[in-house]
């Protein structure tokens, strides 16, 4: 009897030395020390927005949108008043954002994003159901009542005075409804949750799916060929993996093995597109963080994005790869500085963590865990729309 405790005991004490952090195998992740690590400030944040009331697009009013009341707007961040025509059409400075642009209705979705991110954050990890009921009170503005209501199109984002009363490229803005839909997906099995209501939210980002899946501004954006391609991919593939549209799940897996992966990235695991830019650092971790995401969302049991290569060797490990080492070590990049917000980056990117939850990276892990978890610059918010890893871990 004696000896059966002792084996017993030996065997305890051996599994969790062998599955601790330090010693992780293939196959284990890193989902424990994700929540370990974020687990204090997810409840922090989550508590503190318990009694926030929502804030939609029907609050936030500007004259010179050209759509009405229900509809998001959004003015393009590069364009500004020409000096040599203050009252004429606006001109170009790419990668320099005017302050003066009206962006409330996309401040007021990030506030959304955030809210439910955090709520259905601290749900999974509690279990408490008075974070889902407030994540609902949210939700039910934004989707559902329909004083309060966003319209499920984005037909006047990222307009430019003197040009354009909306674009394509405003499509961009909606990818802060991620985290939104993934935070349902979250909390949808909750006993509290009204199932009509989510019926209705469903609902919503149904028709929105099918409007930037139809409308002359969503085929745009899906076939850009930089970073606004692969949002576009990216969104569509969360929202269809709410709403369970697996035709469209088939589509942006195709889309991102066929033309996104090989048309995008250099065999050296770089994206030329970005590196061109204005801001080459953050247009560069922004795009891979949208591809890594990609594969999060579009990964199951029968498609394996993470390790998809193409015939000449690209893939997303090869890109991690490329950017991983100006993460550890900005001083290194070969490139030119951003025009903005260079010393604002790398800040803890979705591709290190969900990279090396995958792959078993433990120098990935480490740098992403060194980084800051929540920004406070607006800019770096809009562009790290992805801020809750917690309720992307299955």
């Amino acid at each position: 009897m004696k000896n059966h405790i002792l084996t017993l005991i030996l065997l305890i004490v051996f599994q969790s030395f062998f599955f601790s952090s330090s010693n992780l195998k293939a196959g284990t992740g890193y989902e424990k020390e994700i929540i370990k690590l974020l687990r204090s400030e997810i409840i922090s944040r989550a508590d503190k927005v318990l009694n926030q009331a929502p804030q939609t697009v029907t609050m936030f009013l500007c004259k010179r949108s050209a759509g009405g009341k229900h509809d998001f707007y959004s003015e393009g961040d590069y364009w500004w008043p020409d000096p040599a025509n203050r009252d004429g059409p606006y001109i170009q400075k790419d990668g320099m954002t005017n302050p003066d642009n009206f962006i409330d209705h996309r401040k007021a979705m990030i506030r959304l994003s955030q809210i439910v991110g955090s709520l259905a954050s601290a749900y999974k990890i509690t279990g408490d159901e008075k974070y889902v009921k407030q994540a609902f009170v949210h939700l039910k503005a934004w989707f559902s009542d329909t004083a309060t209501c966003m319209n499920p199109s984005l037909l006047y984002s990222q307009a430019i005075k003197g040009r354009f009363t909306g674009r394509g490229i405003g499509i961009i803005d909606t990818i802060q409804l991620m985290e939104v839909a993934q935070g349902i997906i979250a909390m949808q099995n909750a006993q509290c949750i009204d199932k009509k209501l989510l019926d209705a939210i469903k609902s919503w980002f149904s028709d929105y799916l099918r409007w930037l899946t139809t409308h002359q501004y969503g085929k745009d954006e899906m076939n850009a060929k930089n970073n606004h391609g692969t949002c576009w991919v990216m969104q569509v593939a969360s929202f269809a993996k709410l709403i369970g549209n697996t035709e469209i799940l088939e589509f942006c897996r195709t889309r991102y093995k066929e033309t996104l992966l090989p048309d995008q990235m250099a065999t050296d695991g770089s994206f030329p597109q970005e590196l061109r830019r204005t801001k080459p650092y953050g247009y560069s971790i922004f795009n891979l963080d949208a591809m890594t995401m990609i594969c999060q969302i579009l990964s199951d049991e029968k498609n394996d994005l993470w390790n998809y290569k193409t015939t000449d060797g690209k893939s997303i490990r090869k890109g991690i790869e490329f950017l991983f080492p100006y993460m550890a070590d900005k001083s290194k990049w070969p490139f030119n500085h951003d025009v903005m917000y260079w010393d604002e980056w790398p800040v803890a990117q979705p591709f290190l963590v969900f990279g090396a939850n995958e792959f078993i990276e433990k120098q990935w892990f480490d740098t992403w865990s060194s980084l800051k978890h929540f920004p406070e610059v607006e800019e770096v918010i809009r562009n790290l729309p992805i801020r809750n890893p917690v309720i992307w871990l299955e």
